[in-house]
């Protein structure tokens, strides 16, 4: 019969042998993998059609997070169902860091106009950074007796219901705006609804509407062009964009403050120290030269702090709008 022999390994291959399994057991740790992010392509879904402001600030903080994180960063647009459909699509998505959501206005009030949400908005997503705050601007038609805030107040105060404010959406930021107003200054203005902030413009200079409460990106050019004149800003401190102009609360409607915003989230159970790494990325986004022009362009104010900033922000918003809401027993049709 024929003998075989087994070499055994020696001492020096036992070590070589112990060493890799030690290397392919920290490959693929999940410490490890965390310690490697980002591997492949990291989405910034935003649910809103493209070209709108928000897909814009988007698009720029993509540009820059990928130089940070040397990885591609794109913008995916899945709009729809006043952005239920994609906040949605990324609180469903794995919490490995590669899907991200850009939260607005829109993800504070939606809880308080639908009854039924897909998802948790405090439960389901996990705040990374708050990129920037951003204000809407108080504007009327040049020819108007209306000049100040005050004259606003006066006028709708001597014929209740005669002045309108046109809005582009139930539950906008320009919707919202209005109505706060209406709440704090004790007035009482027609809300005239329009599918989108051109045509509510081109109605305010023809004068079928008197008043808006809109974006500084759509106003801006005609402000200058004298096409509009501008009243008031509707954040809580003035504007580095406009340093001339006074909030509505300093033109005398104390307490007086909406704002938009943009935020970044990630799906619920997202790693911290993948949190950690988006909020760094995120707060040197910011201060590129790309965002400063963004800055000046869309009335922004960068922020970029942690991520515990984002969370409490958002409650506030998310409180504080539900409470303007109910009281002008506003629900989406």
């Amino acid at each position: 019969m024929a003998r075989y022999s087994v070499a055994m390994p020696t001492a020096g291959a036992k070590l070589r042998w112990l060493a890799l399994a030690a290397l392919l057991f920290a490959v693929c740790s999940p410490n490890n993998a965390l310690a490697l992010y980002p591997e492949r392509i990291v989405r910034i879904v935003v649910p809103f059609a493209p070209g709108g402001g928000t897909d814009v600030v988007a698009r720029t903080l993509a540009q820059e997070m990928a130089r940070d994180l040397g990885v591609s960063v794109i913008v995916e647009n899945k709009p729809g169902a006043g952005t239920i459909i994609g906040t949605q699509a990324v609180a469903v998505s794995e919490p490995d860091g590669y899907t991200l959501l850009m939260g607005t206005f829109a993800n504070a009030v939606n809880p308080s106009l639908n009854v039924k949400l897909p998802y948790d908005p405090n439960k389901d997503f996990a705040p990374v950074a708050l990129v920037a705050r951003s204000f809407n601007i108080v504007v009327v038609n040049p020819k108007s007796a209306i000049k100040s805030i005050a004259d606003l107040i006066a006028a709708a105060r001597a014929d209740p219901g005669k002045l309108s404010y046109g809005t582009y959406g139930t539950g906008t930021s320009a919707h919202l705006a209005g109505e706060l107003f209406k709440n704090l200054a004790k007035v009482d203005l027609t809300t005239v609804p329009y599918k989108g902030a051109a045509p509510a413009i081109t109605d305010l200079i023809s004068g079928q509407i008197q008043v808006m409460f809109t974006t500084v990106a759509s106003t801006a050019s005609l402000i200058e062009a004298g096409q509009l004149r501008a009243l008031a800003a509707t954040s809580a401190e003035r504007s580095p964009a406009f340093p001339e102009l006074p909030t509505v609360a300093e033109a005398g409607v104390p307490g007086y403050a909406a704002e938009s915003w943009y935020g970044l989230f990630a799906p619920a159970k997202t790693p911290k120290e993948v949190i950690d790494r988006l909020n760094k990325s995120a707060a040197m986004a910011v201060q590129s030269e790309a965002f400063k022009r963004l800055g000046v362009n869309e009335g922004l104010v960068m922020v970029a702090r942690p991520p515990e900033e984002l969370d409490r922000y958002f409650r506030g918003e998310e409180a504080r709008w539900r409470k303007v809401i109910e009281d002008a027993g506003i629900k989406v049709e």
